[in-house]
């Protein structure tokens, strides 16, 4: 039984795509994802936390938790349930997770990357997923939108603790997300490795998923999410996410984001924490613990405060101009623009 955790933008995404692009070969090869897809195990996660009003999201998502763990009860391969909001999980959740597979061999799959990096890359999710909150407020505590974006879910050793307690090292697997200049697919081939199958056998993604925006273009979507009416959690995806920050504003040019040199040693405290703690408890480790310490977003890139109104003003024309664009060509008067899926 493998339950995979996250942390939230630690390559996450690109290993859910590969499990669930090749969920009938990986069944062939003894391993089980359980439930209807993605999304239920998207609605266990919350569900798992006794988050309110869950079924706002969908009649079926309360119980989607229990769902998943009696249709594993039920199989003689392996199973494996991701995604990355379990890692919000407290530590009488987390033991109550472990502790739904009785006389399985519970093992935990964390990936992991620098926390400055973490930080700042689930900042940026945030306001993909509609959020409004400024990079300043959530350095300084405030969720930036659910416990999934914020600093409970964004600090490696924390979740550690909370999720460790009731398991032997030997059955904790860190994946240390690759760094630029290592091989594409060396994340996934550590995942197949604890899953015990053979990475070659599967196909995955050639290109990066869910990609950053630019600092200016988050920004923008900051100011353009202010004045948008509530969403249910499935039009966010559709049309904040996947319509204006990741088809529209991801065709914008772009700079890269940083953090403020400011929290450089809260960063490092966080990151020789989470390296002291998996050390000391002799966790598996995949992929280099000292990336950890080695890599720096802080300073790497612009800072949000350094975003002109100048830039967000030309941000925003071309924003307007594609919507205006989309808009005319729904009334089939012109061919649509050419782009990706929503």
């Amino acid at each position: 039984m493998f339950l995979h955790i996250g942390l939230p933008k630690t390559g996450t995404t690109y290993l859910q795509q590969v499990v669930w692009g090749n969920r009938d070969r990986l069944r062939a090869a003894g391993l089980v994802l359980p439930g209807f897809g993605h999304r239920e195990h998207l609605w266990a996660a919350l569900d798992l936390q006794e988050r309110p009003r869950l079924a706002r999201r969908h009649p079926d998502a309360p119980g989607a938790w229990q769902r998943l763990v009696d249709e594993g009860a039920g199989q003689s391969a392996d199973v494996l349930i991701t995604h990355e909001f379990l890692c919000g999980a407290s530590a009488a959740q987390a033991s109550r997770a472990v502790a739904s597979f009785p006389g399985a061999e519970v093992h935990l799959v964390v990936t992991a990357r620098d926390a400055a990096s973490v930080v700042s890359a689930g900042w940026q999710e945030s306001v993909k997923n509609g959020g409004t909150v400024d990079l300043d407020s959530v350095l300084a505590g405030k969720a930036a939108g659910g416990p999934e974006f914020s600093m409970r879910t964004w600090d490696l050793a924390a979740v550690l603790e909370r999720w460790t307690r009731d398991l032997p090292a030997e059955r904790v697997h860190l994946l240390v997300m690759p760094g630029a200049g290592e091989p594409r697919d060396l994340h996934w081939r550590h995942f197949a490795e604890v899953l015990g199958v053979d990475p070659d056998d599967f196909e995955a993604p050639a290109e990066a998923v869910n990609p950053a925006l630019g600092i200016v273009q988050i920004e923008t979507l900051r100011l353009v999410n202010k004045h948008l009416p509530p969403y249910s959690a499935q039009e966010r995806g559709v049309w904040i996410r996947g319509y204006l920050a990741e088809d529209l504003l991801a065709r914008q040019p772009s700079e890269r984001g940083g953090l403020p040199e400011a929290y450089r040693d809260r960063f490092d405290a966080m990151d020789r924490a989470a390296a002291r703690l998996v050390a000391e408890r002799g966790f598996h480790v995949l992929g280099d613990l000292a990336a950890l310490t080695g890599r720096r977003v802080a300073g790497a890139g612009r800072l949000p405060g350094t975003v002109t109104p100048e830039e967000l003003l030309e941000s925003a024309g071309r924003l307007v101009a594609d919507i205006v664009a989309d808009v005319r060509a729904s009334t089939h008067d012109v061919v649509p623009r050419s782009r990706g899926s929503l």
